[in-house]
């Protein structure tokens, strides 16, 4: 450190808004421990919720309206917007989970709610058979269920499980663990029809269809 008139120059740094006073061994006027540690935290804290912070769900791409319209299709809504699991795309599984409270809006008619319900889960599951249109905009035909899932603490989640054909519509669609995927449901003459939109998050937030 400088030496003025023979007494010791205080050097005053700011180190992430904590007051830091250097006069050799005397550390009078620092913030004590606790405090810096719990500020220190604070700071962790928000810049973790920048960095984890959702962007707003991306809207269905053109091509996919276009396609649903030629179709005579209307009604259009985002059911889910989700990161894929290792269970979404396991051919041992062979089924896409659709939480419900993960779902962004009602997408069952009151009808189509009770007959799902009325199954015996996965024995017995009463089952939909649905229009999807893939994301090279290629139409097939997947069944929708409802399951009652067990949790080890004796709790019951409840999700919607696209079945049957799953598997084949990963492997064409190469889908991966980890990839953002969304699922959208329109009408063509009030019957129920689902697309899946495969998206991959970039580094600035935005999606961008894969």
């Amino acid at each position: 450190m400088d030496v003025v008139d023979g007494e010791m120059k205080i050097e005053k740094e700011y180190d992430q808004g904590f007051r830091v006073e250097h006069e050799g061994d005397d550390h009078q006027g620092r913030l004590p421990e606790s405090s810096k540690i719990k500020k220190k935290k604070q700071k962790m804290a928000i810049r973790c919720d920048q960095q984890y912070t959702t962007p707003p769900p991306p809207d269905l791409p053109i091509k996919f309206r276009k396609r649903i319209r030629a179709l005579g299709g209307s009604d259009i809504a985002l059911v889910i917007q989700k990161c894929l699991f290792k269970t979404d795309v396991s051919s041992d599984h062979n089924r896409l989970s659709i939480p419900l409270n993960q779902i962004r809006q009602t997408f069952l008619t009151p009808q189509e709610t009770e007959f799902l319900n009325s199954g015996d889960n996965k024995k017995k599951c009463s089952e939909m058979e649905v229009m999807l249109i893939e994301p090279p905009l290629r139409r097939g035909t997947i069944s929708l269920r409802k399951w009652e899932m067990k949790k080890a603490s004796g709790s019951v989640t409840s999700m919607y499980v696209l079945v049957g054909q799953w598997n084949s519509v990963a492997w064409r669609n190469a889908l991966r663990e980890d990839e953002t995927v969304q699922l959208w449901s329109f009408r063509i003459n009030s019957k129920l029809c689902l697309a899946l939109v495969n998206r991959r998050a970039k580094s600035n937030g935005y999606f961008v269809e894969f």
